[in-house]
């Protein structure tokens, strides 16, 4: 695609941010289906003459021309299969049916005595299930979580940088016990972990289904009374690399579908968390931006340098999640046996996950353009001295003092109070001189207890 053509694009993924979702196209594109498509088609047809009781023989030239079918497919391929679907060619009508014409497409890479096994007893979703999980595995481990991994990774630098640098907290938006910036990153890097893992079990999970237009295997049961289709079935989909799934109807109910979909949910739940805070910091001038030469921040204010990349992550995130959340709960419901508009929903999944990716890419980008603003952060801690109230009412209990909390809580709920107010009532207090000297060493920029740590265990 030109950048001409992607102009007129109609949705963003192939035009504005084409270059950002291009990693997915091979696993994404209506090409990539009839990849994928021909692929099981030629391996089960290969599976088929394996069976002594079907007795084709396939030499090993056969063979490898079958294979180059989808290991050599190119754009001239995919126009072949789309005009047979469409228009008709090489002598075939039009199918107007897509997995029809992939079977006629393999014909042409096969031996004329092997057609009438070329989708011998299947049913479309037997390839099409296969197909999708085939290109929904790698597109996950090669492309998603990688982009995942190089988020993570930007935030256990952060942490490892930053590990001491103290921050003011907020709990329910108000000043609260100070914490350091890198031990706030440590939790975005370890909760992203933890979700990244979640996916990588769920794309481990991925299951197929081989068993005809019921579930039932019963075409194949009547060519072939004495051959174990249940055993067949499972080597044929466990040799493709994806989990065997019995029984089912003709749909494969696509429960493993939904799980993978609901494990990318939750790392994206994970992510506009951390867009949102991002912004925020920016606001605050926690972090600072840099400032492109070329670029404008607003069309009529001159100044403004935006935090664009975590809003746009923040809004594809939703995006994401949208689209995600609906095919989850769309492809685990089939009317009876099935109905097809499964097939048309799961044209979509590429879109879902370009949006994942889309994101995933753009935070990137808002993270490692953000500096951390270390005088920003301490200033604001030592406008705020009322936070270590809570370590001062702490040590007085420590100290038996049963009305600590609320001599604190007299002298600082909703005041505006200073480090000297702190220090006047140290000096009234009763207690050692040691317990005295250690209050008064207490100050918002020390008080992050043991957040460093934290932070250098990421």
């Amino acid at each position: 695609m030109t950048d001409t053509d992607a102009l007129y694009a109609v949705t963003p993924l192939d035009g504005r941010y084409a270059g950002r979702t291009a990693p997915l196209a091979e696993f994404a594109s209506e090409a990539a289906l009839m990849r994928a498509r021909v692929r099981v088609e030629v391996e089960y047809l290969l599976a088929l003459a394996d069976l002594d009781a079907v007795g084709l023989d396939l030499t090993p030239d056969e063979r490898g021309a079958l294979r180059e079918a989808y290991e050599g497919f190119d754009a001239d391929d995919a126009d072949l299969i789309k005009r047979i679907e469409t228009e008709g060619a090489r002598g075939y009508d039009a199918t107007n049916h897509d997995v029809k014409a992939v079977e006629y497409f393999v014909r042409e890479a096969a031996p004329e005595r092997s057609h009438p096994w070329i989708h011998f007893a299947l049913t479309s979703e037997d390839v099409n299930n296969l197909a999708h999980r085939l290109l929904v595995k790698p597109a996950v481990e090669t492309v998603l979580v990688p982009a995942l991994r190089d988020v993570r990774d930007a935030l256990v630098e952060f942490a490892h940088d930053y590990a001491d640098l103290p921050m003011l907290a907020r709990t329910h938006g108000q000043p609260a016990t100070p914490t350091t910036f890198g031990k706030e990153m440590a939790v975005y890097a370890a909760r992203l972990g933890r979700a990244i893992a979640r996916i990588e079990a769920a794309a481990d999970d991925l299951a197929g289904k081989l068993a005809g237009a019921s579930g039932t295997w019963a075409a194949h049961e009547a060519a072939f009374p004495d051959v174990d289709w249940r055993a067949f079935s499972r080597s044929f989909v466990d040799s493709l690399d994806i989990e065997y799934v019995e029984p089912t109807t003709q749909v494969n109910p696509s429960d493993d579908l939904g799980a993978l979909f609901d494990a990318f949910r939750g790392a994206n739940g994970v992510l506009t968390d951390l867009s949102l805070d991002a912004w925020l910091y920016v606001s605050q001038r926690y972090l600072g931006q840099q400032a492109a030469k070329s670029e404008t921040g607003s069309s009529t204010m001159p100044h403004k340098v935006n935090p664009i990349d975590f809003e746009n992550a923040e809004g594809n995130l939703a995006k994401a999640n949208s689209d995600l959340a609906f095919l989850s709960a769309y492809l685990a419901t089939s009317r009876l046996q099935r109905d097809l508009s499964d097939s048309t929903v799961k044209r979509n999944i590429g879109a879902a996950l370009s949006y994942c990716l889309l994101a995933y890419s753009k935070l990137g980008d808002g993270l490692r353009k953000v500096v951390p603003n270390e005088e920003v952060m301490r200033e604001d801690l030592r406008e705020t001295p009322e936070v270590i109230g809570e370590a001062v009412q702490t040590i007085l209990r420590r100290e038996g003092h049963g009305d600590a909390y609320e001599r604190v809580k007299e002298l600082t709920r909703g005041e505006r109070v200073t480090i000297d107010d702190f220090h006047d009532l140290f000096e009234s207090l009763d207690v050692d001189e040691g317990v005295r000297e250690e209050l008064l060493a207490l100050t918002p920029e020390t008080y992050t207890g043991v957040g460093g740590d934290i932070a250098r265990d990421a």
